[in-house]
């Protein structure tokens, strides 16, 4: 094993941060504040940020392959141009929800852009349950809906075969995977890969590695574990100087840096003097494996 190293390399003081994304062209890190309603993009090599807020909570982001960005506001699926700011509404889902905001996204190989729902939450983690979806706006813009019943809907990737979707409820305490038809986008025979231990606590934002293991990071848990859906076991624990550790992707020059995001929401006073870096984004270097670039929504 090569030595691990973890950094805070942006203490950004996100309320909540979520949905790294790792923007090639640009050598730049997305990401979302989804209380602040801000969306963000760090340069890697200037350390520049750029912030722009929108009208409600924003909870994903992800490459578009006709340039800019695409976002989960609310309860919409949107297209961000990031040279004037200006947004449009692609899609709404959960109209009949006025409580409800997406939560995570992410991008499949065929250029759909899968979300999921939630209730808003009257603090962190404590919400209306079984409110929230699953769905994905396809290309063409139309909005396929799989399943409901979802508590808050998480971390998201796919098998490097395609052939499998991994998902995750966070109040499942579960990593779940479905078989997955990358021609149509259908998921089917939902099986659990995975059931947290109580001291990793709350399962939230994911990704994949090249070996197809898969990286979890633990809400109030304070770490990223990795973890192999064919066995079920948990492979490595790496903790980091911060409790509310929200998601991770992969990037860099070879997509060998993990990047995390966490939040601050919900540390009282005394715990943010024993974490000063919550909220902060985090780099670790020396894991010894490689993620995979991030697929554009193709519409």
């Amino acid at each position: 094993m090569s030595s691990i190293k973890i950094e805070c390399v942006l203490p950004e003081h996100c309320r909540c941060g979520e949905s790294p994304v790792w923007e090639e062209a640009s050598n730049s890190l997305l990401f979302v504040d989804i209380p602040a309603k801000r969306v963000c993009q760090w340069d890697s090599l200037t350390k520049q940020v750029q912030r722009v807020t929108m009208d409600a909570p924003v909870s994903s982001v992800a490459l578009r392959q006709s340039g800019g960005y695409v976002v989960t506001i609310g309860t919409k699926f949107c297209a961000l141009n990031w040279k004037n700011q200006s947004v449009v509404v692609l899609a709404s889902v959960d109209q009949d929800k006025k409580n409800n905001r997406f939560n995570d996204g992410k991008v499949d190989p065929a250029g759909r852009y899968f979300a999921g729902t939630m209730a808003e939450e009257t603090a962190p983690a404590v919400l209306e349950r079984h409110q929230g979806a699953l769905y994905s706006l396809f290309p063409d813009h139309h909005v396929k809906k799989y399943f409901d019943q979802v508590d808050i809907s998480n971390g998201l990737d796919w098998s490097m075969d395609h052939k499998i979707f991994y998902y995750i409820d966070s109040l499942s305490y579960s990593v779940d995977a479905f078989d997955y038809d990358l021609q149509t986008g259908k998921i089917s025979n939902r099986r659990s890969v995975y059931k947290l231990e109580k001291d990793e606590q709350i399962p939230d934002g994911m990704c994949i590695d090249t070996e197809g293991k898969l990286w979890v990071a633990c809400y109030n848990g304070g770490r990223v574990i990795r973890l192999d859906p064919v066995t079920g076991k948990r492979l490595q624990t790496v903790k980091l100087p911060v409790d509310k550790t929200t998601s991770c992707c992969f990037g860099g020059k070879d997509y060998s840096e993990m990047y995390v995001t966490c939040a601050r929401d919900g540390i009282d006073p005394q715990g943010l003097l024993k974490q000063p870096e919550a909220g902060g984004i985090f780099k670790i270097t020396g894991l010894g494996v490689k993620g995979i670039a991030p697929y554009p929504y193709a519409g």
